[in-house]
């Protein structure tokens, strides 16, 4: 078995594209080589990393070698990732909420102007259950206090409400409301209420956050799996279509910025103005699905039926297999992005 490389990883929101990320992480998890230090995710990312993280949990607990642990943690992860995908396309249109428009015209109507408090007074969002189902977060939080070289760190932005700061949920923090808080859509669901704290999306702060990786990780490479387009070549016209395109932009900000800030460290320290023993220079790496997913347009997100979920997963499959085939000798040497070009 080939050595393993350390590798973090940041996971994007973007509603049921987050399948699309499912395929990727498969395609890495099959592969084998990776051992994920840092799993940083929000919304649909945050699912995503939980999934893998209790794969790894499960792992951990059966095997006490970690060449043997991490074989055993790929294959789990894998099976979870594939039981929660497959869950939210048999959940269907119930699944985001905002199909629910599309089926029944009156409630997309009355939406505009009515909040969640309004019509969703129980808060019924079927997610939870499925998600509770198959991520054991009491074993995440088990798992975390015994030092295991192959279970990840994960880490989960979600908004507070009343600030509105990102907060990064993690270790024993981390649970299925700090999941639900980090894919609360304020329009569609109620406030995820949090030690007293009441949480949105975090698309809105951190889509997804990168300094976890960076402070609380030793490994200095980062793959950034983004289902966001940070470009948008035709204009936005409708409503729906400028509403949209606003979200984009509003979820890619934050991102935007730290990826700016590490273009910055990088230069200082490589200008010999930073000290390198206090300062990472960070390796970031990106698949990019928002091209492979622009086709679809952006009425898809809220699409959740099976068959849809499949074949985002196939194209993820794809696309995470030319990542590893074009920049797989990079991680630990050199960037694959120029962020530069891309902030």
């Amino acid at each position: 078995m080939k050595a393993l490389v350390r590798l973090n990883l940041a996971l994007q929101g973007g509603g049921s594209h987050g399948a699309l990320t499912w395929g990727v992480l498969d395609a890495l998890l099959e592969d084998g080589q990776w051992a994920f230090e840092g799993i940083s995710g929000t919304s649909a990312g945050a699912m995503n990393a939980v999934a893998v993280a209790h794969g790894f949990a499960q792992a951990a607990q059966q095997h006490h070698d970690p060449l043997d642990a991490h074989a055993a943690g790929c294959a789990l992860a894998r099976e979870t990732l594939t039981r929660l995908w497959e869950g939210v396309g048999t959940l269907g249109s119930l699944m985001w909420g905002a199909p629910l428009a599309a089926a029944n015209p009156f409630f997309g109507m009355m939406s505009q102007w009515l909040s969640p408090y309004q019509t969703n007074p129980l808060d019924i969002n079927p997610l939870r259950s499925l998600l509770e189902r198959e991520v054991d977060f009491e074993l995440l939080c088990k798992a975390r206090s015994v030092p295991s070289a192959t279970l990840p760190k994960v880490f989960v932005c979600a908004t507070n409400v009343r600030t509105g700061r990102g907060e990064i949920f993690s270790g024993p923090r981390l649970s299925a409301d700090a999941v639900m808080a980090s894919a609360c859509l304020p329009l569609l669901f109620k406030a995820v209420e949090i030690e007293g704290e009441r949480y949105w999306d975090g698309g809105y702060s951190g889509n997804p956050a990168l300094h976890p990786l960076i402070y609380q990780t030793d490994t200095s490479d980062i793959l950034l799996v983004q289902i966001n387009p940070i470009e948008h070549h035709a204009l936005p016209e409708s409503v729906p279509e400028i509403m949209e395109r606003m979200n984009e932009v509003t979820f890619n900000a934050s991102l935007l910025a730290e990826l700016r800030a590490i273009e910055f460290v990088r230069r200082l320290l490589a200008e010999g103005k930073l000290d390198e023993r206090r300062y990472k220079s960070v390796r970031m790496h990106r698949i990019d699905g928002g091209a492979v997913l622009a086709p679809f347009g952006s009425d898809s997100k809220t699409r959740a039926d099976l068959s849809f979920v499949r074949k985002l997963f196939a194209l993820g499959r794809e696309q995470g297999a030319q990542w590893l085939a074009a920049h797989r000798n990079a991680v630990g040497v050199r960037p694959t992005i120029h962020i530069a070009d891309n902030a």
